[in-house]
């Protein structure tokens, strides 16, 4: 009689084992090269606010691991506290999905050096940063001109510049407009939809969501995408 119970109580802690394994789909490793001690701090964003999922206290180690529940593809943040400021160079944004991520940076460097890997929906994000770049480059250098030009009361230059700080930013959007589509298939669609070019003509949104996968449209970032645009729709 002894036995079965003690046979029972383990069935049951087993059991319990995995059911709670199975609600994690999500396992993130990393190393932070020059880190002793810390804390960091695995965040999405809540209404607009960060909000802290799971928190890796860091003490002598710089590897840390964390395995989460990821219900749909989104951007998380992998934030470093240092005890000094909330700086935005101490949050590392990373497209997760279900899978293995590994995340490798280093204490100087926490964001420029930051290598993410594991992630298709992260790399196609990277990819389109990279291109990106280069209209936010143009931008700043037109910024400093028409600056110099207003200095100078140079009417003529500073209108000038303005037409071509106009053109550079249609470009920005007509590129992110066909990444999106391009890239129809993935998560990362939807949401460069909402958090690059919701502000474009609501004609441009509906063509990538009109486009999306049926696996994207019922992920996050695809509802997101479905109701901003009736609300947009709803509101003329």
């Amino acid at each position: 009689m002894k036995k079965s119970i003690i046979a029972f109580v383990t069935l049951i802690l087993l059991a319990s084992c995995n059911k709670n394994e199975s609600k994690t789909n999500l396992h993130i490793a990393g190393n932070i090269k020059g880190l002793k001690k810390g804390t960091l701090y695995i965040q999405r964003v809540v209404d607009t606010t960060l909000v802290a999922i799971d928190t890796v206290n860091i003490d002598g180690s710089s590897s840390f691991e964390s395995n989460l529940e990821l219900k749909s593809p989104e951007m998380l943040y992998l934030f470093l506290d240092r005890g000094v400021s909330n700086s935005l160079d101490n949050n590392i944004p990373f497209f997760a999905e279900p899978g293995n991520i590994t995340i490798e940076t280093s204490l100087d460097r926490y964001l420029m050096d930051a290598k993410i890997t594991g992630s298709k929906n992260h790399e196609i994000y990277e990819e389109y940063k990279k291109i990106n770049s280069r209209f936010t480059d143009e931008n700043l250098s037109l910024i400093e001109k028409k600056f110099t030009a207003i200095k100078n009361q140079n009417t003529k230059a500073v209108d000038s510049l303005n037409a071509k700080q106009d053109s550079n930013i249609k470009r920005k959007y007509l590129f992110a407009t066909n990444f999106a589509l391009n890239n129809r298939d993935f998560e990362i669609a939807p949401y460069i939809a909402l958090s690059e070019i919701y502000d474009i003509n609501v004609k441009y949104l509906d063509t990538i969501h009109k486009s999306m996968s049926p696996k994207v449209a019922k992920s996050m970032y695809g509802k997101k995408l479905t109701e901003y645009i009736t609300k947009v729709k709803n509101q003329k």
